[in-house]
């Protein structure tokens, strides 16, 4: 891949991470204040606990997207970038224009979707349940 696509590729990993670091930030602050409010029934205590539960489903999936784009941004900094975890084949640029952070080309993607082949990027959340990133 040549410098300047590479560049353009970093600086749109680079806007997405701040973006996420900033919302994930933020959801973070959320759901801390939700049950803070102190609701007065138990219909309000609910709505504020599925509330809560519903932002921090959220951050963490904001977290594992920005774990990928900071993955990513590795690849790019390591000169692998653009190239299939898997197979080591060059990933389709229609693919990186839509998904950056994209780790597999389209055939391992599908061979991991239809479980032939198991994704090797595994990450670990807050509670300690392990979830594939298959991209």
């Amino acid at each position: 891949m040549d410098s300047k696509r590479l560049e353009d590729f970093r600086k749109k990993l680079e806007v997405r991470r701040r973006n996420l670091t900033e919302t994930v930030t933020r959801t973070r602050g959320e759901g801390r204040t939700v049950i803070e409010d102190h609701p007065q029934d138990v219909a309000d205590l609910a709505t504020s606990y599925q509330a809560k539960e519903f932002l921090f489903s959220t951050s963490t999936q904001e977290r594992r997207n920005l774990q990928m784009v900071e993955e990513a941004l590795h690849r790019i900094n390591e000169g692998v970038y653009g190239e299939c975890v898997s197979c080591g084949r060059e990933i389709n640029a229609k693919r990186l224009e839509a998904v950056p952070w994209a780790r597999y080309c389209i055939e391992c993607q599908e061979k991991i979707e239809q479980g032939v082949l198991q994704d090797q990027s595994k990450t670990t959340d807050e509670a300690g349940e392990t979830h594939n990133e298959a991209v």
